[in-house]
């Protein structure tokens, strides 16, 4: 085996010695997006189970807020795009092999479909509202045609909503470049924790303790789901190959074993995982509004570490060891 040294007078921040093209405008985009699906669902769910009275802020309001949490999405999206006036060019052809595309598109069908769903319980959820869309003969009748088709509106969300949610961790699995992201659970696991977050937006805005009940249990069945995918993507690292072990290690000991395991794993899960526990059986009610607050913190948390230490994980197999003596001289000798 021959040993190389390469010797380099490269120095650029984010891209040597690892290429860390996206930052958090990425992850909060990846953020949104999941957070947006699962706010979909939810609203969907409670329309097609007909639990109107148990959840009546998820069965009415919910809705409105799809749009809004995609668009703070989108704009941080476009914020980090390097060729701003070229956006449109996603739009000017469908590759079937690229996550990207299939995600452009997905996007541009769950804007209307979300219109949609807020227009067939618009009435009811914001009263206010509503009256200002009837006033236009068209708004009028769209909204009549809403809430007659409202329980197929809320059937035909919920697998744009889950695709919407599974494209966020697709996004990243089909990178095969990236060790850390080469597993077949992020997707997954991404769509969980979205509901998750979703979940925990509808427990600290909605009203009525009865429905604050249910979504708390709800999360909770969540949060072990996650905790059970977590697992199963840190097992597949660590049964890969060198190269999987290898990025592993950067939650293992590496440079975000701190975010990973104190921000995701114990902030984001194993807390509100407890004080959930202790509300639902009765034994504490004192810290009910922080555990969905933490899950929203850790939702982030996820997307940021997955993503700054998959673009850090490589196939290739080298040591980097910075001398900022060499450089100097690299920079001397070649002016």
């Amino acid at each position: 085996m021959t040993e190389e040294l390469l010797v380099t007078a490269r120095s650029n921040e984010l891209i040597d010695p690892g290429l860390h093209i996206w930052t958090w405008e990425v992850a909060m985009y990846l953020f949104m997006g999941g957070l947006t699906a699962g706010v979909m669902i939810f609203a969907a769910l409670a329309i097609a189970r007909g639990k109107e009275e148990l959840a009546p802020f998820a069965a009415t309001r919910l809705a409105l807020f799809a749009p809004v949490l995609l668009s703070i999405g989108m704009t941080t999206l476009f914020l980090d795009l390097e060729h701003k006036l070229y956006v449109y060019r996603f739009y000017t052809a469908f590759t079937l092999t690229s996550p990207m595309s299939w995600g452009a598109w997905i996007l541009i069908v769950v804007y209307p479909i979300s219109v949609l769903q807020i227009l067939s319980t618009i009435r009811a959820g914001y009263p206010a509202l509503a009256s200002l869309v009837d006033r236009v003969a068209i708004g009028r009748s769209l909204v009549d045609w809403c809430e007659r088709y409202r329980m197929q509106i809320a059937l035909s969300v919920i697998p744009f909503a889950v695709a919407l949610g599974i494209y966020t961790g697709i996004l990243l699995s089909a990178f095969g470049a990236r060790p850390f992201w080469n597993s077949g659970v992020l997707g997954i696991l991404f769509l969980v924790s979205g509901m998750s977050t979703a979940a925990a937006l509808v427990v600290l805005v909605a009203r009525q303790h009865a429905e604050k009940d249910l979504f708390t249990r709800i999360d909770l069945i969540l949060i072990l789901a996650e905790i059970g995918l977590v697992a199963l993507m840190l097992i597949s690292l660590a049964s890969g190959s060198g190269q999987h072990i290898n990025a592993l290690q950067s939650v293992m000991g590496g440079a975000y074993t701190l975010e990973f395991w104190l921000f995701f794993v114990s902030i984001g899960l194993l807390i509100p995982l407890l004080l959930e526990t202790l509300e639902i059986s009765g034994v504490s009610k004192s810290l009910a509004m922080l555990a969905p607050v933490l899950v929203l913190v850790g939702g982030y948390a996820l997307r940021q570490v997955v993503l700054d230490a998959g673009q850090e994980s490589t196939w290739t197999h080298y040591e980097t060891q910075y001398s900022s003596e060499l450089l100097e001289r690299l920079h001397e000798e070649n002016p």
